[in-house]
């Protein structure tokens, strides 16, 4: 029995000393726990971080493209005048004429199809779209578009050139009532 007694005061002992140990590794067990959280937290914050720059740089990409392709389109405003003028200055009735209107038609459309837009140039003018160019005395109500003298493009939303219009005034016996 007394080998019995001695043991179990080893065993007593043993864990006594388990015991100031058991805490420390606790401890130390937490503060892993708490760093893996925190890297993982890192590793989150990281990884939106990076998906928000991809984000970003898709879009700057984006507007660079747009913002070459409405130069380019920028720089064919006029050639497509100068087509438009020789067209309306032909008379039609051979096929080579027709081609070249069609030829234009096709350009135009391609045009279209990347984000060229004509600008609308009726009813009354509004500053942000028409250049007024001359205001002319009618009957209609004074800012009224009369005439479209040079048509106005925008690509994508950016303006390129506003239309140059004529817009109707009072008359001059009007105004002096």
């Amino acid at each position: 029995m007394s080998e019995e007694k001695k043991e179990n005061n080893d065993n007593a002992e043993s864990n006594a000393a388990k015991q100031p140990n058991a805490g420390v590794e606790k401890e130390a067990k937490e503060e892993k726990k708490d760093e893996s959280n925190e890297l993982k937290e890192r590793i989150a914050r990281f990884a939106a971080e990076f998906d928000n720059y991809k984000k970003r740089t898709a879009k700057e990409i984006e507007n660079a493209k747009n913002m070459g392709k409405a130069e380019f389109a920028s720089r064919m405003i006029p050639i497509l005048d100068e087509i438009e003028l020789a067209i309306e200055s032909l008379e039609m009735k051979s096929e080579k004429e027709k081609g070249i209107a069609l030829v234009f038609s096709n350009m135009l459309d391609v045009m279209k199809k990347e984000g060229l837009k004509e600008i609308e140039s009726s009813g009354r003018s509004d500053p942000y779209r028409h250049e007024v160019i001359l205001a002319r005395e009618s009957e209609k109500e004074p800012g009224t578009i009369l005439e479209v003298v040079r048509k106005g493009y925008t690509f994508n939303g950016i303006m390129l050139r506003p239309a140059s219009v004529i817009v109707s005034t009072k008359a001059k016996e009007e105004i002096k009532k």
